[in-house]
């Protein structure tokens, strides 16, 4: 009997359990931890934008009426309304006063509590406060405030000569106007006080300690080295002022309902209006949205390339000059 031998080499090696890649399991794990918020922006941010723009181009009455494809007809009615002019520049007024108020009282309430040491939690706390109260409810706030029956505001008026007899400052244009910016200035100011001072707090000490050493004034160290610095937290804090400040409406509402005559109609009250109050048809509501979001995504686009720009000649600059 003869026994064959089998050279080690010539029996083939087992082969492993398959097993599914580590880099499609790592790609199926981060897909089961996306998919829940995946799903919620879906059903609340995706699918109502497309039944926007669906409903932009369609007869959409709010209550019984006929619907059909309509389009240009919404667009061409919203442009053709005649408070369409008067709230965009309504809106473009407001938010230019708004964020240049709030990013400076902001940025000059970081510096106090960056500067302060012995009240520096007491003042935090204070500025903060307001930012605690929902802005529906600062603006009933405010309009008790202003009432000329119970509020402390218009009798005060009157005795310093600002006015003549108890009026409200709600009832011209230019009070309703001010008196909302300052509701605005009091509940937010202490919210981009907080995002400019994280920007100062995170500016190294040695870099103000070697301009010192220099010779460097207050104001060269504030427009050569504070600015540049904290021109990140300035962008972010501006983009986000200009975006709620377009998209002002719960202040307004509750405050001036858009008057007097219409004066301090903004732009997305007046989508409102066309939906639920004067046309009741939510085609146009739905059209003048539409412009809305392209607006404003022209207006942020516009605003981070600036930005970028800015960042990337100052980069050039400084690589220039080593």
């Amino acid at each position: 009997m003869t026994l064959t031998q089998h050279h080690p080499a010539d029996v083939a090696p087992a082969k492993p359990p398959a097993r599914r890649p580590a880099r499609a399991r790592r790609n199926l794990r981060a897909w089961a931890y996306a998919s829940p918020t995946a799903a919620l922006v879906l059903v609340f941010f995706v699918i109502p934008v497309l039944l926007v723009f669906f409903m932009s181009g369609n007869d959409w009455p709010l209550l019984a009426g006929n619907k059909g494809m309509n389009l240009p007809e919404n667009y061409s009615a919203v442009v053709d309304h005649r408070m369409f002019w008067p709230a965009i520049w309504f809106t473009l007024k407001y938010t230019v006063i708004a964020t240049v108020l709030l990013i400076g009282l902001g940025l000059g309430l970081a510096f106090l509590v960056q500067e302060t040491s012995r009240w520096r939690a007491f003042l935090r706390t204070t500025f903060l406060l307001p930012t605690a109260l929902g802005l529906a409810s600062a603006s009933l706030l405010f309009y008790a405030l202003y009432s000329p029956q119970v509020g402390p505001i218009a009798p005060l008026l009157e005795k310093l000569g600002f006015t003549e007899g108890v009026v409200s400052p709600l009832g011209t244009p230019s009070g309703a106007l001010w008196s909302t910016v300052a509701l605005i200035v009091w509940r937010f100011a202490g919210f981009y006080m907080l995002l400019l001072l994280v920007g100062l707090q995170s500016i190294p000490g040695d870099v103000y300690e070697a301009a010192r050493i220099d010779g460097a004034s207050r104001w060269q160290i504030f427009r050569g080295i504070t600015i540049p610095l904290l021109r990140p937290s300035l962008a972010l804090s501006t983009i986000m002022c200009v975006t709620g400040s377009l998209l002002a409406f719960d202040q307004f509402y509750i405050l001036t309902k858009g008057g007097p005559d219409g004066s301090t109609m903004t732009v997305v009250q007046l989508v409102y209006n066309l939906a639920f109050e004067s046309k009741r048809d939510l085609g146009m509501a739905a059209a003048l949205s539409v412009i809305v979001l392209l607006a404003l995504v022209v207006i942020n686009v516009v605003q981070l390339r600036a930005l970028r720009g800015t960042d990337e000649g100052g980069a050039q600059k400084k690589g220039a000059k080593a």
